[in-house]
């Protein structure tokens, strides 16, 4: 009887060991099976910033909005992915109406609001910016000049679509170039190109109490006249005062600090030659001056 429970014992014992062997393998596959996904990794939601300056003077493309005076700037902007949108506004000084021989003295434009949109995206070492801006005056008076020199109502709201690319060209260096088109520009000059080339060196940070973020910068704009003789000649009555085409540069020094601080030091020029008034006038002044702007972004 011991014989027959002995054998008996030794036949269970083989499949029982390869039973146990066999189960945490099993259980591990179980556990493969049932293990849960891994989660999808959350989208990027939508960015928020906001921005306001103060500047000296706000120039826009060599020639100055505010009169040489100083300006209050700021505005809002949005990105989602490659998407992006945003305003931006700024006091004017484009004279009073008693310039173009009303009476009494009504501001012929004091602010400026700036919408657009645009897709922009980075491969690599290069990027690309296209989009479309609108130019708007609000509760502006909306004069200028027609072909015979004749104060006559224009519209100051325009339109401009832009196609942008950049590149590191070496560590912290990058080139970038704008071009810029308006079918109707200011004053309902007809169509308008603008094209701009920037450079921009990001230089090694330091820390005096503070970090700070140094680099340099510089631009060169061109912008012409593409219509008609006649959409010519409105474009250097009402635009540049001068011939239908001109250049703009500027070069400047900038600091980030704090975060959210910048501060600006900029000089700028063109090559207008204004007959008679000149560029040395204070009104859409456009010879050489220094601007500096404070900047706090958030």
């Amino acid at each position: 009887m011991n014989t027959k429970l002995h054998r008996i014992a030794v036949g269970l014992a083989a499949p029982l060991a390869a039973l146990l062997l066999c189960g945490p393998a099993f259980a591990d596959g179980m556990r493969g099976k049932a293990k849960a996904k891994e989660p999808a990794p959350v989208q990027e939601r939508c960015k928020y910033s906001a921005n306001v300056a103060l500047a000296t003077d706000y120039v826009f493309r060599g020639i100055s909005q505010t009169s040489e005076g100083p300006a209050i700037q700021g505005g809002f902007d949005a990105t989602c992915g490659i998407f992006y949108a945003g305003v931006w506004a700024s006091n004017l000084d484009w004279g009073g109406t008693g310039l173009f021989g009303y009476s009494g003295n009504e501001s012929v434009a004091n602010i400026e609001m700036d919408w657009y949109a645009g897709i922009k995206g980075t491969h690599g070492r290069f990027s690309y910016d296209l989009g479309v801006i609108y130019y708007s005056y609000p509760n502006s008076v909306g004069l200028g000049l027609n072909n015979l020199g004749e104060v006559t109502s224009r519209n100051y709201n325009y339109v401009e679509f832009k196609l942008g690319a950049s590149a590191e060209i070496w560590k912290d260096a990058t080139f970038g170039v704008t071009a810029f088109y308006s079918p109707d520009y200011q004053y309902e000059v007809g169509s308008v190109w603008t094209f701009e080339g920037t450079f921009v060196r990001n230089l090694p940070k330091f820390t005096w109490r503070r970090e700070y973020s140094p680099s340099i910068s510089a631009l060169i704009g061109y912008q012409t006249s593409s219509g008609n003789l006649g959409d010519r000649t409105l474009y250097a009555l009402n635009v540049t005062g001068d011939t239908n085409n001109y250049l703009y540069w500027n070069a400047g020094f900038a600091v980030g600090f704090l975060e959210k601080w910048s501060i600006d030091f900029r000089y700028w020029d063109t090559n207008i030659d204004r007959p008679g008034v000149g560029c040395g006038a204070s009104l859409f002044a456009c010879d050489e001056r220094y601007v500096g702007t404070l900047k706090f972004t958030y």
